[in-house]
């Protein structure tokens, strides 16, 4: 199975969610710069100081992006060990790329790549192959 590992959910009030999601459940919420689309980082578990992952199995973490359309939905992250197969296995079952038909790669620069889908349903979901120099034990008992 491959784990969900992070949620994105939009926002229109930056200070209005982080006062919202910290009040009611005690998250901690860190603002970003706007070089970083001044996304909001969510941490709502206790998390490892090295690598900023969820200490408790089953955990994640998450953030709130900017909401500038209408249509914007929650999205989540899921990790997968070989992104283009898990690409070939979207496509086959339904899914459809949001940068085209056979679906482009994001890639943070030693951090891993990323391609973004729609699912049958219509719900957007990223998928993520790592490809840290230090992956966290979780991923390095998904990824070996």
């Amino acid at each position: 199975m491959y784990p969900a590992i992070h949620f994105e959910m939009p926002a229109k009030d930056n200070e209005r969610v982080r006062k919202f999601y910290e009040s009611v459940f005690g998250w901690q919420i860190t603002q970003l710069s706007p070089e970083m689309g001044d996304f909001l980082l969510a941490f709502t578990t206790e998390t490892d100081d090295r690598d900023r992952m969820p200490k408790r199995l089953g955990a994640i973490n998450g953030g709130f992006y900017k909401k500038t359309k209408p249509d914007q939905q929650t999205k989540i992250t899921i990790l997968v060990d070989d992104i283009r197969d898990v690409m070939k296995k979207v496509k086959a079952a339904g899914g459809k790329f949001l940068d085209g038909a056979h679906g482009e790669l994001d890639e943070v620069p030693g951090v891993g790549v990323f391609a973004t889908f729609t699912d049958t349903e219509g719900n957007v979901v990223t998928i993520y192959e790592d490809r840290s120099p230090n992956p966290t034990p979780n991923q390095q008992a998904l990824l070996g």
